[in-house]
């Protein structure tokens, strides 16, 4: 049940991002009176398709949508979309088509610049869908960070290596002053960072990046874990310590004889203990208190601890607005960096490539608006993105050869365009095997 519910969201957002895609090229397309012959979610290769306006089942229950210029669709191969403009080498490659003299209502006959929007028109709906989406969720929930001066390190065997030591507090990387614990790790790997500087045991401590450990922080998720005091908050009725005399706001500074500060180093002195009565050091208010803690079955204590406050930011509607376009610009600026970061072998970055595997991994498991409409916007900013790689089955190589043709007055030949559309989608083949073959090793290991 939980992998139909995450294939459906995946399906159902990526659709919602192809049309919107297609929809920038179809609007441009129609702003200059270009004909548009087909507008299409999904390939509907051998000219197989579940639904059409112009075939079979679907035309019949609607035949006025028949005599449309343009002919809608659902393909039955779910690789994408898109929009066959009349006069334009594309997907399709119907060559027979450019064969015939040019007419006045298709792409080639077109002034230079109305060509380009038509290329970038795809992009730009997609930048201006992830504005919107920022735009809504921050006027609804605001903005939530996890504050790093509130919170410090709980150092993982990779942050260990890297030089990091439990309760370091993070002061900066290079000039850069992170403000959300949670984009730590994130930020370490962006901003190729050479300085860290950290607060350690009330001094401030230095120390450099090893870049040499760049590819196994790209590949291990979770390095910077929060460090979370032993505060009581809550003990369930079903714990073994419910009424053993424990109260809210305790915080537990020692087990069996062994100072703690953190709850991650208690359950390693737990760890193998069921069933047992454990000595515990408890600070209340200014005493300090010597008790008893018991464990079940499993070697848990079974109590809540109090977490970190989330600091939160409540926008307006106009508000709202300036800071979705902020968001926006800043997360194409990470992706980009995430791009030159896989451009270089050295890295290692290039193993976090993924395909539709990937992408419905970080789906949840049950539906929830805020983060469908997170990944909404972050995957069509990704989609932008990638379409503007200078490639030419993308609409950056579109795009390229447009500029090409306004810089230097020369006109790519159709054959050129044909050769180069068949080198483009030979490289997108090659690079979704390479991505489904890195999400079947990462599932097999």
């Amino acid at each position: 049940m939980v992998v139909l519910i995450k294939v459906l969201q995946v399906i159902l957002a990526l659709s919602i991002l192809i049309l919107f895609h297609e929809l920038g090229h179809f609007t441009f397309a129609k702003l200059f009176k270009i004909k548009v012959e087909k507008f299409f979610l999904f390939f509907d290769a051998g000219s197989f398709s579940l639904l059409s306006t112009k075939n079979g089942w679907f035309s019949k229950l609607f035949p006025k949508l028949k005599e449309r210029e343009t002919e809608y669709g659902i393909g039955w191969l779910p690789l994408g979309g898109y929009c066959k403009i009349s006069g334009m080498i594309d997907e399709s490659m119907d060559t027979e088509a450019m064969k015939k003299d040019p007419q006045p209502w298709e792409f080639r006959t077109k002034p230079a610049w109305q060509r380009l929007l038509v290329m970038a028109g795809g992009v730009l709906f997609n930048f201006i869908f992830a504005i919107a989406m920022y735009c809504l969720i921050i006027d609804i929930w605001g903005t939530s960070y996890l504050s790093n001066k509130d919170n410090c390190i709980y150092a993982t065997e990779v942050a260990y290596d890297l030089g990091f030591r439990t309760g370091d507090r993070v002061i900066s990387f290079d000039d850069y002053e992170p403000l959300d614990f949670s984009s730590l790790q994130m930020d370490l790997i962006r901003r190729d960072v050479r300085q860290i500087k950290v607060l350690r045991d009330g001094d401030t401590t230095s120390f450099y990046m090893d870049q040499s450990k760049l590819p196994e922080l790209l590949n291990t998720p979770g390095v910077f874990e929060l460090a979370v005091p032993f505060v009581i908050d809550t003990i369930p009725p079903q714990s073994p310590n419910y009424g053993a005399g424990f109260m809210r706001g305790d915080r537990i500074i020692g087990v069996d004889g062994n100072p703690i500060r953190f709850v991650q180093e208690s359950r390693k002195l737990l760890e193998g203990r069921r069933n047992e009565v454990v000595p515990v050091i408890v600070l209340r208010e200014a005493d300090t208190l010597t008790m008893q803690m018991k464990t079940d079955t499993a070697g848990l204590a079974q109590i809540f601890v109090r977490m970190p406050e989330v600091s939160t930011r409540t926008y307006t509607t106009v508000e709202a607005i300036p800071a979705g376009f902020g968001k926006t610009f800043s997360t194409i600026g990470g992706y980009l960096k995430d791009l030159k970061m896989i451009a270089k072998p050295s890295t290692g970055a290039y193993k976090s490539v993924g395909s539709f595997i990937a992408i419905g991994q970080v789906f949840p498991s049950a539906w929830d608006w805020y983060i469908f409409l997170n990944l909404l916007a972050l995957l069509s900013i990704m989609l932008g993105v990638i379409n503007l790689l200078p490639i030419p089955a993308l609409d950056g190589g579109h795009i390229v050869f447009v500029l090409y043709e306004m810089i230097t007055g020369h006109k790519p030949s159709d054959k050129f365009m044909e050769v180069a559309q068949l080198i483009g989608m030979g490289l997108l083949f090659v690079l979704m095997v390479f991505a489904c073959g890195n999400d079947i090793g990462r599932l097999l290991h």
